[in-house]
């Protein structure tokens, strides 16, 4: 006997500053999968804790084999998004990575409601999401912070500045 389907939507109306954002980290070497492993308590405890503007988190593997885990989470505003990621514990996990990525490579992808997009891809290959069709360029200058990616053009100061990174 056929089932009949119970569709359900939501009504975004509360939320006119959403900010969704996919992140995976992918092991790239056998050592990877320790950074891997290791990061899972540290996101679970944080999320615990309740981030001001942090409205879901949720955890999802895309594959096994290369091992590559990912979370989505949805934001009130992207103004509670960037506060997030340039505050502890995020702040150091950032600048840490960026130093010594731990055999593994890291991509985050946002979209927010009013249509702005934006993509960092760290040590990713080969290419996945905004990379398998759109230009890619280097991270560097306007490119270099989400902030700036996303056409907000606020001058944030980032986690880890580009001479901090490369150098002069």
């Amino acid at each position: 006997m056929p089932t009949p389907v119970k569709r359900l939507t939501v009504d975004l109306s509360r939320y006119p500053d959403l900010v969704v954002v996919y992140l995976g980290m992918r092991v790239n070497r056998i050592t990877g999968l320790k950074t891997l492993f290791g990061f899972g308590p540290r996101i679970t405890k944080s999320v615990k804790e309740q981030p001001d503007g942090l409205l879901c988190h949720e955890n999802f593997v895309f594959s096994f084999f290369p091992m590559h885990a990912g979370m989505r989470q949805y934001w009130r505003d992207m103004e509670s998004l960037l506060r997030g990621t340039r505050s502890d514990p995020h702040r150091q996990w950032w600048k840490n990575f960026l130093r010594d990525s731990g055999g593994t490579g890291f991509w985050h992808e946002t979209y927010t409601l009013r249509g702005g997009m934006e993509a960092i891809y760290d040590d990713i290959a080969p290419k996945i999401g905004f990379m398998a069709f759109a230009p890619v360029v280097p991270a560097r200058g306007s490119m270099f912070t989400a902030a700036h990616r996303s056409s907000r053009g606020e001058n944030l100061e980032a986690v880890v500045s580009e001479e901090d990174l490369y150098g002069k």
